[in-house]
């Protein structure tokens, strides 16, 4: 028989609750601390959205859950697919009707997710899409957590696996701090997801405070920052907070999170043409980042609306990055990947117009 969760979409998610918070609710259900270990295996191995299917529970439990709270707060909305089949985007309804996207990206042995930590974003960067549409609310850890089991569950059917997860979707993950790092703990956790810390990375534009409490975090996660210009002139009219962390402040943090966590940071970079891809401004990001332990990704600004600049041209890409590689600056271009259906870097946002599921 299956048990209809009765909870309305405004109610907490299981996704939400740490195990300590899972074994106080099954005690007040009267079960032994041991069920909240099963009920993870449910959600997080097992990938299960109905409370019926947790056959090792008592039903009693089952019927206690389905009444008392909702397992995944997401509904999918529509799944669209680039031309070349390798990127796959899906529009989310959150419960109180706000909208997130997802982006899978398959590699030969790789299947990366992009994951959303807010609805919207408030860092006000005008070269991308979600930026444009400002900052509605953060998500919650489990709205984040339900972004990867969506997807695993996808993969599951191809007898595949999520292999790396970027917090590179909709919003400045460090400025949902406490959600976010919840959601890392739920994942990299050998009792929940049990995704290798150093399979996630984090991005960031630049929050120097949540930097350095990155520092102190046990987990080994990779980190990004998207950097964009080289001078604080330039950065100011394209990352707004550089006013408030500008670039002497932000490579000091730099520098100590990569002494301090002896780990790699990646620079991204994108390439707008005219504006901060010529060959004096890569010889001032040289300067910038030399003898710092990092890479440097540049990527071509994807096409967003209503924004003044485009993506440089190749000519211009590579020479930007042989001029860095040639001071022995690690640096890639990053393969452009679902610009067609708007799952690029930069350009998520609530709902596309014009496309259809």
């Amino acid at each position: 028989m299956t048990i209809q969760n009765q909870k309305s979409k405004t109610s907490p998610s299981l996704l939400d609750l740490s195990t300590v918070e899972l074994e106080k609710m099954v005690a007040g259900f009267g079960q032994p601390a041991y069920r909240a270990r099963q009920i993870e295996n449910w959600l997080y191995q097992r990938y299960v959205v109905d409370v019926s299917k947790m056959t090792t529970l008592p039903q009693s439990l089952r019927q206690n859950l389905a009444t008392a709270i909702c397992l995944n707060p997401l509904t999918e909305q529509f799944t669209i697919r680039s031309s070349d089949k390798q990127t796959i985007k899906t529009l989310f309804i959150l419960p109180d009707g706000e909208e997130i996207e997802t982006v899978l990206m398959r590699y030969d042995k790789r299947q990366t997710l992009c994951l959303s930590t807010q609805v919207g974003c408030g860092m006000d960067c005008p070269f991308c899409a979600t930026g444009q549409m400002g900052f509605r609310r953060n998500l919650s850890a489990g709205e984040i957590v339900a972004q990867v089991l969506h997807y695993a569950r996808f993969l599951e059917r191809e007898q595949k696996q999520v292999t790396n997860l970027v917090l590179m979707g909709m919003g400045e993950p460090l400025a949902n701090y406490r959600q976010t790092w919840q959601a890392i703990r739920r994942l990299n956790e050998p009792t929940a997801f049990n995704l290798g810390a150093r399979h996630i990375t984090i991005s960031t534009v630049g929050l120097v405070p949540a930097i350095r409490r990155l520092i102190n975090e046990p987990e080994q996660i990779g980190l990004a920052v998207s950097l964009h210009a080289p001078t604080d002139k330039l950065r100011n009219q394209l990352v707004p907070l550089n006013r408030r962390y500008p670039l002497a402040m932000l490579m000091k943090t730099i520098h100590d999170y990569v002494t301090t966590t002896r780990r790699r940071v990646t620079f991204e970079y994108a390439l707008m043409d005219g504006f901060n891809d010529n060959l004096t401004q890569a010889d001032q990001l040289v300067e910038l980042v030399q003898g710092l332990q990092c890479h440097v990704n540049l990527i071509p600004l994807n096409p967003t609306p209503n924004s003044p600049w485009r993506g440089s041209p190749d000519e211009r890409v590579e020479a930007f990055c042989d001029r860095l590689t040639t001071a022995n600056i690690p640096t890639t271009v990053r393969l452009r990947r679902g610009v067609d259906i708007a799952a690029g870097c930069g350009q998520l946002r609530h709902r596309q117009e014009g496309i259809v599921g």
